[in-house]
């Protein structure tokens, strides 16, 4: 396996309107080649993200009620439904080159992301699955980590730049914040959790991110070159 070099940053908060336009800007220069590929792992203040399935019904909060909560509303351009991000969750966001020296496999892409999960919480002793016809991880019957992703077709070469990614439940309490003002992912049947509910003890999202890491280049073919926090 050819392994690439991947630039990796750990950012503690940053607003999502900023990480957005962060990833619009980076997607924009891999296309054009002037500058590595790259993940970044954050945490942002609470936002609903909606995405290309646009279901307004499943947010279940007034105006009045999201601005007394704090809670940012934007319409994104990733797949899948509504979804929360706040303070106790890892966001992680790759910018990859799909399609570019190598098979291009878009659902592939997405198995692996949930196998970078699934792996991780092997590490901590738990055990992650899937749920057939549903992107993302759970345990039992509760959803740790919801994936959406963004396939931008590439202008000046051939293949596919990923944006957006993956939303990993770390801290006790995420899933009561923001969870309970939507119907996530519009999945009605199944409920959420967090890493700290399943293992019953404490432990930091910069913690995670850095365990993360191993897992991710293990299921992608990358050498982690820096890291900036």
């Amino acid at each position: 396996m050819n392994r690439r070099p991947l630039e990796v940053s750990y950012i503690p908060t940053m607003p999502y309107g900023e990480a957005w336009e962060l990833q619009k800007e980076i997607v924009q220069a891999l296309d054009q080649g002037s500058r590595q590929e790259a993940l970044l792992l954050l945490q942002h203040p609470p936002t609903y993200t909606i995405g290309s399935q646009r279901h307004p019904e499943h947010l279940l909060l007034s105006t009045e009620q999201l601005e007394a909560k704090g809670i940012s509303v934007f319409e994104i351009d990733r797949g899948g439904d509504i979804t929360y991000h706040g303070p106790g969750q890892l966001v992680g966001y790759p910018l990859l080159m799909l399609g570019y020296g190598q098979d291009l496999d878009l659902h592939g892409y997405l198995r692996s992301l949930e196998q970078v999960i699934i792996d991780l919480l092997g590490e901590y002793g738990l055990e992650g699955t899937r749920k057939p016809s549903y992107t993302g991880v759970w345990i039992g019957d509760r959803k740790i980590a919801a994936i959406g992703v963004k396939f931008n077709r590439c202008k000046h070469r051939r293949g596919f730049i990923t944006s957006h990614g993956f939303a990993f439940n770390v801290e006790e309490g995420v899933e009561q914040d923001g969870f309970s003002g939507i119907v996530p992912c519009g999945i009605q049947d199944y409920g959420v959790t967090s890493l700290e509910s399943a293992l019953g003890q404490s432990i930091s999202v910069e913690q995670v991110a850095q365990d993360i890491l191993p897992h991710f280049v293990r299921n992608f073919p990358y050498d982690i070159q820096r890291i900036h926090s």
